[in-house]
């Protein structure tokens, strides 16, 4: 891991603060029921208040009855974590008031979760390594309802269908030291959730929800910690945090103290703000959960639980690694593979090491944003488009097309009911090849120099900028067709 001073922020008065950062996950478990009670687990387009029963609504001499599979689900999650569950586990009570939530308290664990220990570990682009963080733990519990405050009225409503919601918790330790590395966390460890089935994953639905605990210091103890609720989206978590570290950087360098406290964040003006004092553990008031017995769990069911996990993303990276496939590019393949990817993972995998680095570039830059815009695009489409890529391939390494053209005829393929079967018929029948003739380019060469002298003189003085602009006329003028490489050594012979 880096040394959290590689990440100092520098004040206007040149004071040095280190960041430290911490986040709670609440993983959304996707069960068919809830934790404790028999309603349905998914409440994403239900009406408000339809999917509850007696427990749900905390009514006298209601039993809960734990959920079998939520503790499967919590044993797949220690597996992608780099860790096991633990043998035993137990409940516990933590007392708060709130109205979304009838018992008056949660089902939680608190000494003794399901999960302790692990990590998460993530590549930065920045650095260019490796990062570890390190899970303190992760623990079941139950959802709270949903507060809803509709726009300029003067009451709140309340829906509970979330209540009883089957979650698990997971706490890394304070070793972050910037927004970025915050969100690269968050990104991992939803690439960790999904591909180990234990999450529908819907940032929009809240699926996975994040809080996110900022301090700063002038060494490595921790400051005081100011606490951000309920951050849904990556983009947010980052934003979250560069705005609580200039916060705190101002107050400190104003000589005012940092309470400690729980935080909101306003999306629309990108700025936190203060909800409530801090509650610390001693204020929820613990106590063994009376009415759920704890959890225990032998060796050999673990076991057989660990053995139904998909691959894991690190399977993934490091094979596509000996590809020659970057570690961003590998996330990007990860992430697309889950929305609307279709077997694009295994499929590279399947690659020559000669052509897959080409063949994931078109995928993630061309492809990607066609198929996630075209939700409907059939899988059978998606695998005869990829079964043409090594043609292409084969095509680009003869320098008969180019890249703007290749981009344009991705597009096409996608809008055609049969896919051709003689791609370079198909190619010339577009007039997508790449024009290389020497006397055509010439001629064009010298227009795009005579309407742009002054980039052209620029470029004799020796601004480099100028050629990249200059061919980019002269391929405006081929209408894209035209051989990059012979333009550009075209211009230079006019020099």
């Amino acid at each position: 891991m880096s040394n959290p001073k590689d990440k100092v922020i520098k004040t206007k008065n040149h004071l040095d603060y280190i960041p430290t950062i911490g986040i709670e996950c609440h993983v959304q478990l996707k069960t068919r029921t809830k934790l404790f009670s028999g309603a349905d687990n998914d409440a994403k387009e239900a009406p408000p208040n339809t999917l509850i029963n007696h427990i749900d609504l905390g009514l006298p001499g209601a039993l809960p009855v734990l959920n079998k599979e939520a503790v499967v689900l919590a044993i797949k999650a220690a597996k992608a974590l780099n860790t096991r569950a633990s043998n035993f586990s137990k409940f516990d009570r933590k007392h708060y008031f709130y109205p979304d939530l009838p018992m008056g308290y949660q089902i939680s664990q608190f000494d003794e979760p399901i999960i302790l220990g692990g990590h998460v570990r993530f590549f930065d682009p920045t650095s260019k390594e490796f990062k570890i963080i390190n899970i303190t733990r992760a623990h079941l519990e139950s959802d709270a309802g949903k507060n809803i405050h509709p726009d300029k009225k003067n009451y709140s409503l309340v829906d509970l269908n979330r209540a009883g919601t089957p979650l698990l918790e997971i706490v890394s330790e304070p070793e972050l030291h910037s927004a970025a590395e915050a969100r690269l966390y968050a990104e991992k460890l939803y690439l960790l959730m999904r591909y180990a089935e234990v999450t529908e994953g819907n940032l929009y639905y809240g699926n996975m929800r994040f809080d996110v605990n900022v301090s700063i210091s002038k060494d490595n103890t921790l400051g005081t910690r100011a606490e951000i609720k309920n951050l849904n989206s990556f983009r947010s978590i980052e934003r979250a945090v560069n705005y609580e570290i200039t916060r705190q950087t101002k107050l400190l360098n104003s000589n005012q103290k940092i309470i400690q406290e729980t935080r909101g964040f306003n999306d629309q003006q990108g700025t936190t703000y203060s909800l409530r004092s801090k509650e610390n553990a001693d204020d929820y008031r613990y106590m063994p959960e009376p009415d759920v017995p704890p959890i225990i769990l032998e060796n050999d069911f673990i076991d057989k639980v660990e053995k139904e996990i998909p691959k894991l993303p690190d399977y993934y990276t490091d094979r596509l690694r000996k590809l020659d496939i970057d570690e961003v590019s590998s996330y990007i393949l990860l992430d697309y593979e889950l929305e609307e990817g279709k077997g694009v993972l295994e499929y590279v995998l399947g690659l020559p090491e000669s052509d897959a680095k080409a063949i994931v570039n078109w995928i993630i830059n061309i492809e990607s944003p066609i198929v996630l815009n075209n939700p409907n695009i059939s899988s059978e489409l998606l695998k005869k488009i990829h079964n043409i890529y090594l043609s292409l391939r084969a095509i680009t390494k003869e320098g008969l097309i180019n890249s703007n053209s290749i981009k344009e005829l991705i597009k096409k393929l996608f809008q055609e009911k049969n896919i051709p079967e003689d791609l370079k018929q198909y190619i010339s029948k577009l007039g997508l090849f790449q024009n290389s003739d020497s006397d055509e380019l010439d001629q064009l060469v010298s227009k795009v120099i005579k309407e742009n002298q002054k980039a052209f003189n620029d470029l004799k003085s020796g601004q480099q900028k100028a050629i990249g602009f200059l061919i980019g006329e002269v391929m405006k003028e081929s209408g894209g067709n035209a051989n990059p490489g012979m333009v550009k050594t075209l211009i230079e012979k006019k020099l």
